[in-house]
């Protein structure tokens, strides 16, 4: 797939509306729509454009998509299109049994809940909604009962590190098809709080990399580009070994969980609820909008997409890394800490190789 010309994935931000109000919401959700949010028509129209890019996969999240009464027609049409459609309903009294299977019968491909600790407790403190992890524990044992592949999606932040190995085990026995973990990028409410430091990312990738060599399930890390990385090194080191285990086929996809190396801008691309084009929704950049552009127009020719496409173009560590071609560093996150999307990451540990022979390298990264 070209990334120049095709994203791999789209997210359409369908409202800002949600019940909840999560401390790290990247989207600063409030309780009613915003009145300018696209409509039904719109909403078709722009489903329209992500098939006509060949884009495979479109994702309506929000806010709460559930506080759209028309998500089941606009799960119909993208499935008429040809779309593998998924969407993350939001732990709130309109997540019932009933919803679920509404989106089962409309044709979605997989429904994402958010679970960000493997206790009551901890979930429900971390979103500031007592009953959320209850309510979660149920809607995934509803998507079991009518046939609905179910992703987990969980924010790691420094306060709740030290509850990772809880989540994890967690996970593992919720019968999950894909796990998608997010490394916190301080935008929206997650500004008010502490992201991972780079040794907190090195030994996240270390619990992840154990996991996915032995889970039946995808593992994704998002806004932690340098887990590639972490993944290639320790890949080689273990064919370098004696008795190096094969790799299951769980572990090359969650390395490669798409064809190429997505980023922000990069084969993503998001949509606002108002139809602002931007490289991610954690960069919030808007580049032209839904109602005035075409998508295609935009992700393709637009100045700071095509920049954020240009390996050539990073800064710092980032540009001077052996790896940037299978990561990248994240640019929202670098955005977010230096207003710069192109400088380095801050949260990546590595050093590379052109930074001198003391740095913490492989040869050959690709090898």
């Amino acid at each position: 797939m070209d990334f120049d010309r095709t994203p791999f994935l789209v997210i359409w931000e369908t409202t800002r509306a949600c019940a909840l109000a999560c401390g790290h919401c990247r989207a600063s959700a409030q309780p009613l729509p915003l009145p300018d949010e696209l409509t039904t028509s719109e909403g078709m129209e722009l489903v329209d454009q992500v098939a006509d890019m060949g884009a495979p996969l479109l994702v309506l999240s929000g806010g709460d998509p559930l506080m759209r009464p028309d998500l089941p027609a606009l799960i119909r049409h993208a499935k008429s299109r040809r779309l593998r459609v998924g969407t993350i309903p939001a732990a709130t009294p309109r997540l019932t049994a009933d919803a679920v299977a509404g989106l089962k019968d409309a044709g979605l491909d997989q429904m994402a809940l958010s679970l960000d600790a493997g206790t009551p407790e901890a979930h429900d403190r971390f979103r500031g909604a007592p009953g959320a992890f209850h309510l979660v524990m149920q809607a995934a044992e509803w998507a079991h009962q009518v046939g609905l592949p179910l992703q987990i999606n969980s924010v790691v932040t420094a306060d709740f590190f030290e509850d990772f190995p809880s989540l994890m085990a967690r996970v593992e026995r919720l019968g999950v098809v894909f796990w998608e973990v997010f490394v916190l990028v301080p935008v929206g409410r997650g500004s008010a709080l502490t992201g991972l430091s780079p040794q907190q990312c090195e030994e996240l990738f270390a619990q992840v990399y154990a996991l996915a060599r032995r889970a039946p399930f995808t593992v994704k890390i998002t806004e932690g580009m340098a887990y590639r990385r972490y993944a290639l090194q320790q890949r080689r080191a273990a064919s370098e070994g004696d008795a190096a285990a094969p790799v299951p086929a769980a572990h090359t996809r969650s390395v490669q969980s798409a064809p190429q190396t997505v980023n922000a801008g990069k084969g993503h691309v998001f949509v606002s609820c108002r139809g602002d084009i931007c490289p991610s929704g954690f960069l919030p950049i808007s580049a032209g909008n839904i109602r005035q552009a075409r998508l295609a127009d935009v992700y393709r020719d637009a100045p700071v997409f095509r920049e954020l496409r240009d390996l050539g173009a990073l800064k710092g560590r980032c540009g001077a890394c052996e790896f940037r071609g299978v990561c990248g560093g994240s640019r929202a996150r670098a955005y977010a800490v230096t207003g710069d999307y192109l400088a380095e990451d801050p949260a990546c540990a590595y050093r590379p190789r052109a930074w001198g022979p003391d740095s913490n390298r492989l040869d050959d990264p690709l090898g």
